[in-house]
């Protein structure tokens, strides 16, 4: 119609160029519509010769005066939101007919001033800059200003940052019109794919330049002189990139143009191959007519997938997967055994589904990954190797992926760990010769590239170790390998750490080229392993090791330093000789009396090497057959060593670096001798390094002897040779009694000479007010001697050192010392031209600290040696002071060194705090208590640091829960025995968040009460009376345990995956077990109920408060909640506390028991989980067996209402189930069998199924055990019964009747379980959790039971197994399978028929997200319909239900919706149902009020207005043909009331169309929908304007639906209708 106006207004206009300027000014939205229309016909139909240059005139006028202003917003400001948009857009359609009407010119002009205005800034003005450019460019003919053009618009897509929405109009408007310039084309298609200048654009905006250019470089016509994307690789790599964007948009535009390039493929039929893309081995993409449809599927296929993992949700991907088999099925040539396609699309899928925010989809797709390489021996690639080192490390570096399947038992490996293993093998075995090494240097330098956590390092070390042997790692192998040691498992886990480093070593060991490695780069990886975690003489992973330097022995690169040439000997022992030698040099430059301590690092070097050689040697020599081994080698290793130290006695000149460095070598090699667990008599290289250490014995001893006591040690550096020295000293003790006693007199004199000398230091009083540094140092030494001797006493009780002279003078000395005393800083004017005290790492601070904590350690002990010593003394002290005054001054002494001392210096303390407290607590109970809160305070602030922590932890549990310090708290109850408790629940509540604490806690007061020492028997006559005083402890030990995180689940798993290996893993035979796993609190308190006597008084007592206790706190748990959910805390504290009952109820009497089975029973009528009711009913069988006399409390159970025995029969039930156990020790039966069938029989006809379904179970046990005995009274009932029973088991022939009947006789507690021969720990705590389906964290094994050692039960314990026939039980034995077990595992094999889609056509699929864009331009640009249909949806005011109609809309191609306020579009509920439609829709405001003016001018326009309501003329929505152009009102309504209610309010149906005439509708009319507003209904003056009805033929009672529900209906028949009216003018 518009088209037409005009025409006849140019027509009858003889001046166009009038008419143009009398438009023009002035220029409204409505004018300037007019205006663009104009000059649209003017440009298409031509101009006569005469007027045509006056035209170009008046058109360059327009551009120049008018549109441009009309584009920077200048003459439109005053204009509203929709104003300034109606003005931009016949603005910008104007501008670009002005330029095809005046040519090049006017475009080279526009195209000037748009770049002058883009040099010149952003801002508003580069908008309207594009827009002229966008406009000039068709026309644009000089290279230069095109040139300019391209390299602005590719300037404005690189741009970052803001940069966004200028890019956006770029690929909108300005590069759709390049596009038609070919040669700005060709100029755009090198910026962006062939760099250029700046460089190419990031994929993302290079991908939305390319969708915009989609027509021009994917041309649906004949190829042109143009570009073709699909010929060029860059093109495909962007394209690749960009479906594995983290970007959604950006996938979508990748898809786009694969789609289309495939589109134009298929349609040409052509035949095109593109090159290949940097010599690789296939091309990135080609295509052939004579496999069009072939290639068809495969793309399809391929997009089905990369669509559907769109989706994100695994249930909806997983069927899809097993069409990736296919995909590689088509890809691989069987023939010639290469690729059809190249490899790295299929990267794309799986590098898609590796970044997925779904772990469970990355994980499946990982999984497949590695099975598919496992399985299909695929070609090689390099892009494969280059995958495997990126995307797929990368996602193997989420510790959650390492998570075992729910039908895996905990130990075992997961299936990532096992896939990963079996793919690496595969993978290398598969790889060429000369690509191994590389890849595996790769491989393992990822490992060191990243921060890993300990699960993934440790699986990725045992899939290193599991590749088959083969020699491809070289020197920077090795390198990386230590790399990964040293530089990422600082953090880990110790267990794990050590793991890994057992698998790395064991990966070097099968992956090193040693001929490319020399053995001092060996020997430097193998310091890199701590012997406390892996590398020990003890292991298997030692004994490998030695096998393999056997092996590879004259082998090995040599070193470049190397100068052996002669080969009497192997080139280890010329390594090891000549590393000896090197070790011992001194340089002439430093052998100063004041140099530094040399470097530990060499020393462990050479005491290792020395070892393995060693070794190696006598493994050697038993392969020979030699049985007479000279150790010659060996010998020759450590003479170098044994004369410098036989010379240290007697050569007082020897360079202190030297004696420095043999010493350090000396106390590593007895450290690391020390190691070894086995006999040293079977040793044969222990025994001769130590029987050869041996002699210098004396020599040393003198040496140290002289250094320590005179004035040798002067500086602050020198107190590390200090701490060397009185490091050696009880290694050599421990050498004289291990190999010679003859030595011990040598030991002897030593101790006293250095007792003495140390405290004559001591004693010493300066006499100068400033004390020089030489002094200080002095004492600070001597106070370490004395430490060092009292350690050595304490430890080595077997040398009798406690009888020399000098421990006289040494208790005396530690008795009246003055403690706490601190050292005065000296003065180091004197000292500083000869010290050089800036180098050392030791303030003053840490010596001092170091000086009082060295006197609470010889106090500590003094206390622990020799309690009296206060007597002894007090005769001849000065200071005369009474026992208990002597103990409070060291208590307080003891709380000042707390506030002064470092937290990690404070155990000596502690330790004294625990001999003085008993003694203290009667008489000074508040400065006990002062202790007792200093120490929890220090104790509990180290929680977060994990070295120090631990240590002191059990410090304080020695000191707070010592025997007397307990016995004498709980005697005198007063606020010290309230302190210790309230300090009981801190540990426990801090034990809920910090893994172990409550295990060191209860295993020392177990141990400690159950098994008192000799001293606190003497103290305390019965250790066993704090157990009594104390049971919380026990008490909540019995239900301790949280549940945990998924993280700290993995953690566990892993753990008891290594400790499963056994000694196949070194590390479980090095690492200590710390016993921090929460099992071992439940553990340990259960053996310690185990080891308790019935017969004995004290322990009976305490077993029977502890069952009250436990009953208490199940009926808490009960009332707390009275449902709770399977594997919940609740049912996990339950399930404790029944387990300990049951292992606690053999040792209990019968007059207990009868005061608590009536507690057990109203236990039993409570709403339990099914492990609970086992456990009460297992109780209950356990008691009536052994106390029959008991029954009638389980007859009363069942005189109870129904109400209250709804939830519990099931539970006696079951109790009679096992009636043959009850009366085993009856010697009157029948009348018990009576009772008991009477009881069944009237269960057996209640109205519950199940209920019946128990009762026939007892039913057929009691009536079983009538007919063994004969029962003359039950003859006449034989025949129901029998019949009954009979009945049961025929009448369920069919369905879940007869299933679940079958079921419940299979059950493990009706067929397998035997209340008596099944009592023991392995059923109560592993066998019956595990079969009544309790979480897997709940099992405890026995294998735990034996780890925990620090309570052992006695050998002869008889409740310890399960019998085979209950243990062999799988729980899929008894529970139900209604799908079958193999379901999944074969849909994950087999490819399914049908998968859900996505439908996602690329033809009506958007290149770019260009939200700038105006409706109908973003329309043409989607490629939509042209849909006539708008939805008016003013009335509703739901959220949700607008968000629907919107999503709906969208859909269905609606060319607009009208909503009340736009407000809406930014509520959450509005966004979760529309999923982003409203970005792709245009959205109108017409508020309510204005909808009658709306609605006017629609009418106006022609539209006819349509309500949807049943009345007596409407139309039914299956029979109405909508015409082409649509407009929908909808509202809705609560009730039934109709048109003619609403407006006239009548009930005649009728009398709507006496107002409205029924039009006669064609195509070109114009239709309103109605429907009803929810509350208010639609308004009387909105009625007025409906032309029809059409009314939704209904089935169903309920005569409403939902207005978004009614509003889809309506648009889909709308949609439906004009889809085949195109179809049939095609």
């Amino acid at each position: 119609m518009e088209v037409v106006l005009a025409d006849a207004l140019l027509s009858r206009c003889g001046d166009p160029c009038a008419l143009l300027r009398a438009v023009c000014a002035p220029l409204s939205a409505e004018r300037a519509e007019a205006l663009r229309l104009l000059l649209q016909r003017l440009a298409a139909g031509g101009t006569p010769p005469g007027e045509a240059e006056a035209l170009r005139r008046v058109a360059w006028e327009v551009a120049l005066e008018r549109c441009r202003p009309l584009l920077r917003g200048g003459e439109a400001a005053g204009a509203g939101c929709g104003e300034r948009l109606r003005l931009a857009r016949a603005a910008r359609g104007a501008l670009r007919h002005c330029v095809q009407l005046c040519g090049a010119p006017l475009a080279a002009r526009l195209a000037r001033d748009a770049l002058a205005e883009l040099a010149a800034g952003g801002g508003a003005g580069a908008e309207a800059a594009v827009e002229a450019l966008a406009a000039a460019a068709p026309r644009l003919e000089e290279p230069a200003l095109v040139a300019r053009c391209v390299a602005a618009a590719l300037a404005l897509v690189r741009e970052e940052g803001e940069g966004e929405a200028a890019a956006a109009l770029v690929a909108g408007r300005l590069l759709p019109a390049l596009g038609g310039n070919a040669a700005a084309l060709r100029r755009v298609w090198e910026g962006l794919l062939g760099g250029g200048g700046g460089g190419p654009p990031r994929a993302g905006r290079a991908l939305l330049a390319l969708s915009a250019l989609a027509d021009a470089v994917l041309p649906r016509g004949p190829p042109g002189s143009g570009p073709d994307a699909r010929l060029c690789p860059r093109f495909w790599r962007l394209v690749q990139e960009g479906l594995t964007e983290r970007d959604g948009l950006c996938r979508k535009r990748a898809r786009y143009l694969l789609k289309r390039a495939l589109d134009l493929s298929g349609g040409q039929r052509a035949e095109l191959r593109c090159p290949a893309d940097g010599g690789d081995e296939s091309s990135l993409f080609w295509w052939s007519a004579e496999k069009n449809e072939k290639l068809l599927r495969f793309w399809e296929t391929y997009i089905l997938i990369m669509e559907t993992l769109e989706g994100n949700q695994i249930h909806v991907i997983k069927p899809v997967l097993p069409k990736l088999n296919s995909l590689y099925e088509h890809a691989i040539s069987g023939e010639k055994g290469c690729w059809l396609f190249h490899p790295s699309w299929h990267m794309c899928i799986y590098k898609r589904m590796f970044e997925s925010e779904n772990k469970t989809l990355t994980k499946e797709g990982i999984l497949h990954f590695l099975e598919l390489y496992e399985t299909k021996h695929l070609p090689n690639s390099l892009g494969f190797s280059e995958f495997v080192i990126g995307p797929l490390m990368d996602a193997l570096s989420e510790s959650s992926l390492y998570s075992r399947t729910p039908g895996q038992l905990m130990g075992a490996c997961p299936p990532l760990g096992m896939r990963l293993q079996k793919f690496l093998a595969t993978y290398i075995m598969l790889l060429p010769e000369e690509e191994k090494g590389s890849f595996l240097l790769k491989f393992i330098q990822k490992m060191t590239s990243r921060h890993w956590c300990a699960v993934p390092i440790l699986f990725l070390s045992m899939a290193l170790a599991y590749i088959p042997a083969c020699k491809v790692l070289g020197t920077e192998g090795l390198h990386a390998l230590r790399d990964v040691l040293q530089c990422t498992m600082i953090t880990h886990q110790i267990l794990l750490r050590g793991a890994a480093q057992c698998y790395l070593l064991q990966t070097a060991m099968r992956l090193t080229h040693v001929e490319k490695v020399s053995l001092p780069e060996v020997s430097s990886f193998l310091l890199s392993l701590r012997p406390e975690e892996s590398l020990r003489r003890d292991t298997i992973l030692w004994m490998e090791l030695c096998s393999w330097l056997q092996v590879n022995d004259r082998c090995f690169r040599k070193s470049t330093t190397s100068d052996f040439e002669h080969q009497e000997t192997t080139s280890l022992c010329q390594y090891v000789c000549s590393l000896v030698g090197e070790y011992l040099k001194t340089p002439a430059s430093e052998t100063g009396e004041n140099c530094l301590m040399p470097d530990w690092f060499e020393a462990k070097l050479v005491a290792t090497m020395i070892l393995l050689a060693a070794d190696v040697e006598q493994m050697r020599n038993k392969h020979s057959g030699k049985s007479n081994i000279e150790w010659i080698e060996l010998e020759t290793f450590l003479n170098p060593l044994l004369d410098v130290l036989m010379k240290l006695g007697s050569n007082a000149y020897i360079p202190t670096l030297k004696t420095d460095k043999s010493l350090q070598l000396l106390l590593k090699l007895l450290q690391t001798c020390s190691l070894k667990c086995s006999n040293t008599q079977d040793d044969g290289v222990l025994f001769f390094i130590w029987k050869s250490l041996m002699m210098p014995v004396e020599s040393i001893l003198e040496f140290v002897l002289r250094r320590l006591t005179t004035n040798e040690l002067s500086t602050v550096g020198d107190l590390d040779r200090c701490d060397l020295y009185l490091d050696l000293i009880p290694e050599i003790v421990n050498l004289c009694l291990q190999v010679s006693w003859k030595k011990v007199p040598s030991i002897k004199n030593f101790i006293l000479s250095l007792t003495n000398a140390s405290i004559r230091n001591l004693q010493e009083r300066n006499s100068e007010e400033e004390p020089k540094l030489k002094e200080q140092i002095k004492k600070v030494a001597s106070m370490a001697s004395l430490t060092a001797v009292c350690e050595i006493m304490h430890r080595k009780p077997e040398a009798h050192l406690e009888s020399l002279p000098s421990v006289d003078a040494l208790k005396r000395f530690i008795s009246f010392f003055q403690f706490n005393e601190v050292l005065k800083k000296p003065s180091y004017i004197e000292e500083k031209s000869s010290l050089c005290e800036e180098t050392t790492s030791q303030g003053w601070g840490k010596i001092v600290a170091r000086y009082v904590r060295d006197q609470w350690i010889c106090l500590r002990f003094i206390l622990n040696s020799f309690p009296t010593l206060a007597q002894e003394y007090e005769e001849t002290s000065e200071m005369s002071l009474s026992t208990d005054e002597r103990s409070r001054k060291f208590l307080q002494s003891a709380l000042e060194a707390l506030t002064i001392l470092p937290s990690d210096q404070v155990l000596p303390v502690f330790d004294c705090m625990k001999v003085l407290v008993p003694k203290l607590l009667d008489s000074s109970e508040s400065l006990c208590i002062e202790a007792f809160d200093l120490a929890w305070k220090i104790t509990s602030s180290l929680s977060n640091t994990q070295l120090i922590f631990w240590s002191n932890l059990k410090a304080f549990v020695r000191f707070i829960f010592d025997t007397e310090v307990l016995a004498v708290a709980a005697s005198a109850k007063g606020q010290a025995y309230a302190k210790i408790k309230e300090i009981i629940f801190k540990l426990i509540d801090m034990s809920t968040t910090k893994t172990g604490v409550f295990n060191v806690v209860l295993s020392h007061c177990c141990r400690s009460w159950i098994f008192p020492t000799t001293d606190e028997r003497s103290a305390l006559a019965n250790a066993f009376l704090n157990a009594g005083n104390y049971c919380e402890l026990i008490t909540e030990a019995c239900v301790f345990g949280t549940v945990f995180r998924r993280d700290q689940r993995l953690i566990q798993d892993v753990h008891a995956f290594i400790e499963n290996l056994g000694e196949k893993c070194a590390a479980n035979v090095v690492t200590e077990s710390t016993n921090r796993d929460d099992h071992y609190v439940r553990i340990c308190a259960i053996k310690f109920l185990c080891l308790l006597d019935g017969s004995n008084i004290l322990h009976k007592m305490f077993m029977e408060d502890i069952f009250i206790k436990l009953l208490d706190k199940d009926k808490l748990v009960s009332r707390s909640r009275t449902r709770y959910y399977a594997n919940s805390l609740q049912h996990r504290i339950k399930n404790r506390v029944w387990q300990t009952l049951l292992v606690l109820l053999p040792k209990l009497d019968q007059n207990f028991l009868c005061g608590t089975l009536d507690k057990v029973f109203q236990a039993g009528f409570g709403n339990n989980q099914a492990s609970v009711k086992y456990f009460i009913e297992w109780i209950v069988i356990l008691s009536l067996h052994k106390y029959p006399q008991f029954l009638n409390k389980l007859w009363d159970c069942f005189c109870y209402d129904e109400e209250k025995l709804k939830t519990s029969i099931c539970t006696f039930l079951s109790v009679l189930s096992h009636f043959d156990i009850i009366l085993q020790n009856t010697s009157e039966k029948k009348p018990a069998l009576k009772k008991a069938l009477i009881v069944v029989l009237q269960w057996c006809f209640n109205h519950n199924f199940s209920v019946r379904l128990y009762a026939l179970v007892a039913l057929k046990k009691i009536w079983g055990m009538c007919r063994l005995l004969h029962v003359e009274e039950f003859e006449a009932l034989t025949p129901v019964i029998e019949s009954s029973l009979q009945q049961v088991e025929n009448m369920h022939g069919t369905g879940n009747a007869r299933r679940n009947w079958q079921r419940i006789q299979d059950h493990f507690f009706f067929a397998t379980f035997h209340p008596l021969e099944d009592y023991s720990l392995e059923t109560i705590f592993y066998t019956l959790p595990r079969l009544s389906e309790l979480a897997e964290d709940e099992w405890i094994s026995l294998s735990k039971f034996d780890r925990f050692t620090d309570v052992p039960l006695p050998p002869a314990f008889q409740w310890y197994h399960s019998r085979t026939e209950l243990r062999d039980l799988k729980p899929s034995d008894w529970s139900q399978q209604d799908m079958g077990s193999d379901s999944a595992e074969t849909d994950s094999q087999t490819e399914w028929t049908d998968v859900q889609k996505k439908i996602i056509p690329w033809k009506n699929s958007t290149p770019s997200l260009d939200l700038e864009m105006v409706f109908q331009d973003r329309a043409a640009k989607l490629g939509k319909s042209n849909s006539r249909l708008i939805v008016v949806a003013s009335l509703i005011d739901k959220p949700t239900n607008l968000g629907g109609l919107c999503r709906t809309s969208e859909i269905f191609g609606a060319s607009a919706l009208v909503v009340g306020s736009l407000h809406y579009i930014q509520d959450k509920q509005f966004q979760h149902l529309s999923v982003s439609a409203e970005q792709w829709l245009p959205l109108v405001e017409v508020k309510p009020s204005q909808l009658v003016d709306y609605l006017q001018q629609k009418k106006m326009e022609g539209y006819t207005i349509i309500g949807v309501e049943q009345t007596a003329k409407s139309f039914d929505l299956t029979e109405y043909c909508f015409p082409e152009k649509s407009l929908l009102l909808l509202g809705c309504i609560e009730g039934r009331c109709t048109v003619s209610q609403i407006v006239f309010g009548c009930c005649c149906d009728f009398c709507i169309f006496c107002f409205l005439e029924h039009p006669v509708f064609s195509d070109t009319s114009y239709c309103f929908f109605f429907n009803r507003n929810e509350h208010e209904g639609i308004p009387a003056n909105l009625i007025h304007h409906l032309d029809v009805c059409v009314e939704i033929p209904q089935q169903g009672i309920i005569r409403s639906l939902n207005v978004h529900v009614s509003g889809a209906l309506l648009i889909w028949e709308y949609t439906r209708q004009q889809v085949i009216k195109q179809k049939q003018q095609k």
